[in-house]
């Protein structure tokens, strides 16, 4: 009996000093996380106003005050749309194959080398690429459109394996059944694969904008730099929040680097702004609710 309460003793020990080395862990790792968003925050928020949200730096001297990053928020939301536009379609049918139709095979395994090639592809290399191909070689000019094909490149291998590990966990006995029914397995994928995997598919696609909403280099090369409002992006230069918040914090000056850290505190808003509505719409479209 002594011995059985010494076992059971030592087990709640090790217990314990496990679950405070998981507790240490998580700390450790979210102390740098709340000390960015403390830096922002405290940072950008004198002036995060509507001036800042509705006006743009066209006129504004370098160390004058006022101006805001409105064509920036502009030129990221329609860089990171087109960029989803394009990456989401290709990543999700990719991944659709690799799961239920490659089997192993050699194509598939092709597939997912280059993948993973892709995942390791540095952000300079992407904007590289966009512009000796796209601008230098096809002559097309500095746009939105050329940086979101740059995030687009960083975004799908993301997409790809996200989707990818999602379809997978959908069980097989779902798939039986609907092959039992005598449904074709093109409508098995569309009707019962896709929905079961959707929240997941959401999700992974939320990572691939969060990894690219904040990226600078592939846009130095593709996009270029403007002070005034562009609505097109597939005409002419095009501010991203990426590049005004390198723009301003390179500028040797209180005015310009307030700018930068709320640009920074907009952009950090806008990734979780859709987060929360990404959720949102996987949370309404879950295979639970009945939809």
């Amino acid at each position: 009996m002594t011995t059985i309460q010494h076992i059971s003793t030592s087990r709640r020990i090790k217990d314990r000093v496990v679950q405070g080395l998981v507790y240490l862990a998580f700390i450790l790792a979210v102390i740098p996380l709340i000390s960015v968003l403390w830096l922002v925050i405290s940072n950008g928020i004198g002036r995060f106003d509507m001036e800042f949200l509705t006006h743009s730096m066209n006129g504004i001297g370098a160390r004058d005050a006022g101006g805001g990053a409105y064509h920036a928020i502009i030129g990221t939301l329609e860089q990171v749309l087109l960029a989803s536009l394009i990456s989401v379609p290709i990543g999700l049918f990719t991944a659709i194959y690799l799961v239920e139709y490659g089997n192993g095979g050699r194509l598939s395994r092709a597939i997912s080398f280059f993948v993973d090639v892709m995942t390791g592809v540095p952000s300079v290399v992407s904007g590289l690429f966009v512009f000796a191909f796209w601008i230098l070689f096809l002559g097309f000019p500095f746009s939105g459109w050329a940086g979101a094909i740059a995030l687009s490149i960083l975004m799908m291998p993301t997409v790809v394996r996200s989707a990818e590990e999602m379809l997978r966990l959908v069980p097989n006995d779902l798939r039986e059944a609907s092959y039992a029914l005598g449904v074709p397995k093109w409508r098995t994928i569309v009707k019962v694969v896709l929905p079961t995997a959707f929240t997941g598919i959401v999700t992974g696609v939320m990572l691939a904008v969060a990894r690219v909403a904040g990226e600078t280099a592939p846009l130095l090369m593709t996009v270029f730099f403007t002070n005034s409002i562009n609505n097109d992006p597939f005409d002419g230069p095009q501010m991203g929040l990426p590049l005004f918040v390198f723009d301003q914090a390179a500028r040797p000056n209180d005015t310009a680097v307030d700018r930068a850290w709320t640009g920074a505190l907009t952009l950090i808003l806008i990734v979780m702004l859709l987060n929360l509505v990404a959720r949102l719409i996987a949370w309404w479209r879950a295979p639970a609710r009945g939809r």
